[in-house]
């Protein structure tokens, strides 16, 4: 009676009360939530007579709404308190303890300080009020928590005793006869009177249902194959996943038809209503789980295997699918017509339809442990076929969902050993939360590789079959986020109930703390929002600036690229300022971070620190720009970039060089090109010993002039720079007006010196050496000395360089000089 005049006084304040009326404080009534919050301690408190679960269910409600409305309050007068804080900002820091201030300044300080203090009331108030709503709506949770749990635990009368049997049998008798009484009553002449008037609409609906979940499953099951073939290459995959869906909602139109047909006839009372009403989610169940078969373990491929299996366990795993679906599609008939779960799987409000069965739970017991052991048998069996995946799928693309599946083949075969066992011992409740949740979860995660294999087909379809488009990192993150989104259905099938989703996603958005900084979604949106519009504002002006302003002012290409990349930096700090600032982060409250991260820096982070530095130097100073020709770490090559924390470099290897910019900092740095392209060449000549030098520097003077890029001022010079082991040594030396045309300058200078000494006749040297031996018989192999062959120990001699129209050779001497031609000595060469 108690519990009972609880439940309408609750209701009564959820639906009449009025939190809305205008105080205020907020604008909410507190005075009725001083009522409903004390009735809910009265309900949760209440150990002698506890609470039914429709009374904690309408409590909870209750509550939730007032919590929302109090988080609302929490922002009362926010406008207003941001502007007196302000303006005790502007008047200043309250004086310290022993000092005075202006009495005007101090009356306006205490006058404003009062103000705050008055609009800051409501939200205090707001604040306490929510705490302590959600103080009471977790006790709730606790307590309908401890009685799921109680239930799971609780043992029923073991399915093996023969007690159980013979009641399992005698309620099957039971249900048999009721059904066939309603059955047989269209034997009964006097209801066919009744069903005459409406015969026809019942015919259409029932031929209707009998030829779609016939010839019409047939037909769309082999639509896919047909559409295949004129579907183009990239769009196949997508037209076969659309058209196969027609699997399931062409038979789910036949079952509602012929249920539609059922009901026509008037016929349906409390034996067969509970049935035909389970059918709908039953046909869902064992249709879907045939689409799912022939989509994950399908017969033929047409566009390509979703998972790389022989055909044998292929076969085995499509087959074990279907049989599971048919064992779960008679579970849930069962559960809803006749068998109680114990309340696990019921919702409050749920009212569930069930024959007029007095069914004892022993035989409850059988009939489960009947539905979880053929399951168990067909699941244990797909594990098995599920656990040869680890050793297939060596593609990239692939690994991660045959490893899942293969972990899942395995702790399915240990989750159905164990539910059997718990089902077997009485524990039934336990062990259908194990079973049939756990064969959900197999079929959502086939589900989730489906629909991710479909984006990336959706992808390459629209990109017209490019290449990378289906492995590209759009659809990865699509189907990333897939996986994220389906957290909450897993959640339902283990259980979790839709209010228990809601404080979730309560909490969730709430967010978190960390050293005083509160994240939660929005903010972390707001922050990503804000953040990528500033980005993408600063690339935009950029672009701006490097096309269409920089390239009108007098600034060199160095100095373009620096105040782009200048303002680049700039930009993105601001951005991400601005994103911090928006998304409601204190910054004041980082300053412990930023200072154990100075730390850091210091300590581990001072090579990365030394080239931002550096590169922010490079970037002012500007000592090397963009196109620069430079020197530098061994290393010569054009700039290509110059980032904050490295300098990119090509080489005339066409290799990139990346130096770090300390490096173009703390070490010699030669540039080449930093005010102007002029630079030197020197190029030495060398001629024979008797050539007329004043003659070979005129020549060479009118070489190095004729040169297009030779500078006049500073003039070219010939300079003869001394006497060498191999010739008389000459130099060229002129300034380029592009040095980087020094190579070619050269190459064309020594080509022309070329000619112009075979034409002058002078001769360019090349190194020769003679090799004088005083005793030559020691070379021979007979070792003798004969007497007029006696020799002095060997000498080695070295001559002045030949011309070039002599040949080089190896001359043989005796000791008094004359020389051994090519072929004398007999072999002593």
């Amino acid at each position: 009676m108690i519990r009972a005049f609880l439940t309408v006084l609750l209701t009564v304040l959820l639906l009449v009360a009025a939190p809305l009326a205008a105080q205020e404080g907020g604008g909410l009534d507190y005075q009725a939530w001083e009522k409903v919050a004390t009735q809910a301690e009265e309900v949760t408190d209440n150990d002698d007579d506890p609470a039914t679960d429709e009374q904690l269910a309408i409590t909870r409600a209750a509550l939730v709404d007032w919590r929302s409305r109090f988080q609302q309050a929490q922002n009362t007068n926010s406008g207003r308190i941001a502007t007196v804080k302000e303006q005790l900002e502007a008047i200043g820091p309250a004086p310290a303890e022993g000092e005075t201030e202006d009495p005007d300044v101090a009356a306006r300080r205490a006058e404003l300080q009062q103000q705050l203090t008055t609009l800051q009331a409501p939200r205090l108030k707001a604040v306490e009020a929510f705490s302590r709503a959600d103080g009471l709506i977790k006790q709730i949770d606790e307590i309908t928590t401890d009685r799921q749990a109680v239930e799971l635990a609780r043992a029923s009368p073991s399915p093996l005793a023969p007690t159980s049997w013979v009641a399992a049998a005698n309620a099957a008798l039971e249900l048999a006869e009721g059904v066939g009484a309603e059955v047989a009553q269209l034997a009964d002449g006097s209801v066919w009177a009744q069903v005459r008037s409406r015969i026809l609409p019942i015919l259409a609906y029932l031929v209707a249902a009998v030829v779609l979940l016939t010839y019409g499953r047939s037909w769309v099951q082999s639509l896919p194959s047909r559409l295949s073939a004129r579907a183009s290459q990239h769009s196949r995959a997508v037209v076969v996943f659309i058209t196969s869906l027609g699997q399931i909602v062409l038979p789910m139109i036949g079952i509602y038809l012929g249920i539609r047909a059922a009901k026509e006839t008037g016929l349906a009372g409390e034996w067969t209503l509970p049935f035909l009403n389970a059918l709908p989610a039953a046909g869902v169940i064992l249709f879907g789980g045939g689409w799912l078969a022939r989509q994950l373990f399908p017969v033929r491929s047409i566009n390509y295997d979703t998972l790389d299996m022989e055909e044998r366990p292929r076969g085995k795993a499509r087959r074990l699918v279907i049989t599971l679906s048919v064992i779960f599609a008679v579970h849930h008939i069962l559960a809803r017509g006749v068998l109680p779960l114990s309340g696990l799987y019921e919702r409050v409000g749920d009212q569930v339809a069930r024959v007029p069965l007095d069914i004892e739970e022993g035989a409850v017991s059988v009939w489960h442990f009947i539905l979880l052991l053929l399951a168990g048998i067909a699941l244990f069996r797909l594990g098995k076929a599920l656990r040869t995946l680890n050793h297939r799928g060596q593609g990239a693309n692939l690994t991660y969902r045959h490893k899942t599946l293969a972990v899942a083949g395995m702790l399915t075969r240990v989750v159905v050993v164990f539910a059997v066992l718990m089902g077997a011992v009485g524990m039934i409740n336990f062990a259908n939360m194990l079973m049939w949740p756990w064969a959900l979860t197999l079929a959502l995660i086939g589900l989730l590789i489906l629909l991710q294999d479909f984006i990336a087909d959706l992808f390459d379809m629209v990109m017209r079959g490019q290449e990378g488009a289906r492995d590209g990192l759009a659809p990865l993150l699509i189907g990333f986020a897939l996986v994220i989104l389906s957290i909450p259905l897993f959640m339902v099938i283990w259980g979790a109930r839709r209010t228990d989703l809601a404080e979730y996603w309560t909490s969730f958005s709430r967010g978190f703390s960390i050293s005083g900084i509160t994240i939660s979604p929005g903010g972390v949106l707001t922050f990503l929002i804000v953040f990528a519009v500033g980005y993408m504002a600063t690339r935009a002006v950029q672009g701006a600036l490097r096309t269409s302003v920089l390239p009108k002012t007098k600034l060199d290409p160095g100095g373009q690229n620096a105040v782009v990349s200048g303002l680049g930096y700039v930009g993105i700090f601001l951005a991400g300022l601005l994103a911090i600032t928006s998304a409601g982060i204190d910054l004041s409250s980082l300053a412990f971070i930023a200072g154990a991260l100075g730390v850091g820096i210091g300590f581990g982070m001072q090579n990365i620190v030394s080239n931002f530095v550096s590169g922010i130097i490079l970037l002012i100073e500007r000592p090397i720009s963009v196109g620069d020709w430079i020197s530098a770490g061994g290393q010569q090559g054009i700039v290509k970039r110059i980032s904050v924390r490295s300098t990119q470099v090509e080489t005339f290897d066409k290799t990139e060089v990346i130096v770090p910019n300390s490096d173009l900092i703390t070490q010699p740095v030669t540039n080449w090109t930093r005010h102007n392209q002029t630079g030197r060449i020197i190029i030495p000549v060398g001629i024979a010993y008797g050539s007329d030098t004043r003659r070979v520097e005129r020549i060479l003077q009118e070489i190095i002039e004729d040169q297009p890029i030779v500078t006049i001022d500073p003039p070219p010079a010939v300079l003869f720079r001394g006497f060498g082991a191999d010739s008389l040594d000459f130099e060229i030396r002129a300034v380029l007006s592009d040095v980087g045309a020094g190579l070619g300058v050269t190459s064309e200078v020594c080509h022309q010196i070329a000619e112009r000494f075979a034409k002058e006749g002078i001769e360019i040297p090349f190194a020769q050496r003679d090799i004088w031996l005083r005793n030559p018989e020691t070379l021979r192999g007979n070792g003798a000395a004969d007497s007029d062959t006696a020799r002095e120990p060997a000498a080695i001699q070295q001559q002045p360089a030949q011309t070039p129209d002599k040949d080089p050779r190896i001359a043989f001497d005796d000791a008094d000089g004359a020389a051994a031609g090519p072929d004398s000595g007999g072999g002593d060469r």
